[in-house]
């Protein structure tokens, strides 16, 4: 298990506020976590997605950026942001086919440290929901590591690992294999088709926000109720 599982979030926000070398940062931080024990009902949420050049954060770099606030009642769309940014390291063919930036689309963008301000204000005070936490904590915290020179953390509601909680015997025999069965999936296409949620285009990174942040929702809705704390599914 993460270490992060028994972070207390609250006090290293509160270390850091004073602790940042980077004004922003210390902003950020000053904001503030909620406490463990706060109803997940009453949790201010912001779903996250990062779209990047490759798995690896210390080779490949994030590309684009999608959020969107919200709650387990609702999704505030008008608030949402999306960024797409100049990546440290080269766009691959491979990446491309994968999210569909191009050499042209990112031509003009702005380089991630020109959002940062944008950025941090919109994650300010919230706990970020997001499928599969190491991309979007991994990247922002190197890239933060690259263009501040100190890294970024933050609580995460990691979807993909709540499905993971709900569904422990994922794996199949090679006996149910071989009569053509197939492991359940906990990407999060296939998390949502569960939850009767319409299928969506992968791969942008706001689209696989909202995706996420209406996945949170549907696993609250059927697995957690709304006075689950938060600190039994954050990490």
């Amino acid at each position: 298990m993460s270490h992060y599982q028994h972070q207390d979030w609250p006090q290293l926000f509160a270390e850091r506020a004073t602790s940042s070398q980077d004004e922003r940062l210390r902003t950020y931080y000053r904001a503030g976590c909620i406490t463990a024990d706060t109803p997940l009902a009453d949790a201010p949420l912001v779903a996250l997605d990062v779209e990047t050049t490759g798995l690896d954060p210390h080779q490949h770099a994030i590309v684009s950026l999608g959020l969107v606030p919200m709650d387990l009642q609702r999704i505030r769309c008008a608030e949402a942001r999306y960024w797409v940014v100049k990546p440290t390291s080269e766009l691959s063919a491979e990446s491309v086919t994968f999210h569909h930036i191009t050499h042209s689309d990112i031509r003009h963008a702005p380089r991630l440290a020109s959002v940062l301000d944008e950025l941090l204000e919109a994650l300010a005070g919230k706990v970020v929901v997001a499928h599969y936490r190491k991309i979007e904590r991994n990247f922002l915290d190197q890239a933060l590591r690259l263009h501040l020179g100190e890294g970024l953390m933050f609580p995460i509601i990691d979807t993909m690992e709540l499905e993971a909680r709900l569904h422990p015997r994922r794996s199949i025999s090679w006996w149910d294999r071989l009569r053509g069965r197939q492991p359940l999936s906990i990407r999060l296409a296939d998390s949502r088709e569960r939850y009767g949620l319409p299928p969506y285009s992968a791969h942008h990174a706001l689209t696989d926000a909202l995706a996420c942040g209406e996945l949170l929702q549907a696993q609250a809705a059927t697995h957690y109720p709304a006075h689950t704390p938060v600190g039994a599914v954050w990490s």
